[in-house]
């Protein structure tokens, strides 16, 4: 049968961990696949009386269509957020609420890339922006990662060479890795992009769960005109709403409308309105302490786990925050091996594969630390240390 389907889907990859979340369908499975925030700390009570009122007062309004920017109160409440804990200039009109921060990138891809226009990746990448953007057809640049950030020399001889249309960067608590970027990393990067047309993309759906060290700048005050921003509410209210924001300086952000519009409308109004009343009437810092909280353990969980069980030829990062940690094993492993067994011991990770473009059967592989409680990541890492250590 003849091709019918477009250029632009030939090559973009399946989500593989959605894929593997179908394996996760069987409760006896530990996962640490998912970049799945832990269920128990969804404030389900609040939400549900947020949404009673939502019915009860703004009845008929909240069910119809709006504003394709998005809720004015809530684009408000993000501003003055960013204003008061980061310290940055944004405005409500700055801001447009998205379908996660995921319709954010591809909103980005869509604005400003072209086909073979070059783009820098971090090297391991966030999988999500990797299909998202491989949709425009782009000649990606990934660029490698050191335990500070992003690696300068390379960085700058990408820049310098190419005509960078897009830097795309998980600068807190990077995902998968889990490294943050030093400040003497972003201001480097700052100085390489200054008087560059090149646009910084810093997602940061991670840095409000910081539970060690202390917060590095925003790239939003280091290079404010090349940086748009990504935020979302997944990580510290709810994912399954999907409400994220891009904040951007006008003339993008006026693109980005468009581009939304032609998308689908506008996002999720009611789901907008229910987080807006939940935030006016909760104390979501107190939120977010306890959820720093639980994750601080279950990360110390994991790294002592993986001390105690895992070969000691195994390296493994030690996030300060976020949700992920990366381990890197001896070089003959493929993760992919080991994923394949760990199936049959009923655990699950995600293989360092779809983290990186053009590179298969690599050595590493990312670890999720949120969504299990104590007791169980340490009897994952036990079933997973056990099919290293018989693979060596």
């Amino acid at each position: 049968m003849e091709n019918i389907f477009s250029d632009r889907i030939s090559d973009v990859p399946r989500s593989f961990i959605r894929e593997i979340l179908k394996v996760t369908i069987d409760s006896s499975v530990i996962s640490f696949a998912g970049g799945l925030p832990s269920r128990k700390l969804f404030p389900l009570k609040e939400l549900q009386a947020a949404a009673n009122k939502v019915f009860d007062e703004d009845g008929y309004d909240s069910l119809q269509y709006s504003t394709s920017e998005g809720d004015q109160e809530l684009r408000e409440w993000i501003a003055d957020r960013y204003r008061r804990t980061k310290d940055l200039t944004v405005q409500a009109d700055d801001i447009l609420i998205t379908s996660g921060s995921q319709q954010g990138l591809d909103l980005l891809g869509k604005t400003f890339v072209n086909e073979d226009d070059p783009v820098i990746i971090e090297e391991p990448g966030y999988l999500g922006a990797i299909q998202a953007l491989s949709l425009c057809k782009p000649r990606f640049f990934p660029v490698p990662l050191s335990a500070d950030g992003i690696g300068l020399d390379a960085f700058e001889q990408a820049v310098r060479k190419h005509p960078v249309k897009l830097f795309y960067c998980v600068p807190n608590f990077q995902n998968p890795s889990g490294i943050s970027y030093s400040e003497e990393n972003r201001q480097a990067i700052g100085k390489i992009l200054k008087g560059k047309k090149t646009i910084l993309v810093e997602d940061d759906p991670y840095s409000e769960l910081r539970f060690l060290g202390r917060m590095q700048p925003s790239f939003r005050r280091i290079i404010p005109e090349n940086t748009v921003l990504l935020g979302s509410f997944s990580k510290i209210v709810v994912p399954s709403f999907r409400i994220g924001w891009v904040a951007a300086r006008k003339d993008i952000l006026d693109k980005l409308i468009i581009a939304k519009q032609a998308s689908d409308l506008h996002s999720n109004y009611f789901c907008q309105r229910v987080i807006s009343r939940y935030l006016k009437e909760n104390d979501i810092d107190a939120h977010i302490a306890v959820i720093r909280d639980v994750y601080g353990k279950q990360r110390d969980a994991m790294i002592q786990a993986i001390r105690e069980f895992f070969p000691s030829e195994a390296g493994y990062t030690q996030p300060e925050g976020g949700m992920f940690l990366w381990v890197t094993l001896p070089r003959h492993l493929s993760a992919m091996d080991v994923f394949e067994k760990a199936i049959g011991q009923k655990v699950v990770f995600v293989p360092g594969d779809p983290f990186y473009v053009g590179k298969k059967n690599v050595n590493t592989m990312r670890l999720n630390f949120s969504c299990m409680d104590e007791e169980t990541i340490r009897e994952g890492i036990k079933r997973l240390g056990n099919v290293l250590k018989g693979l060596m």
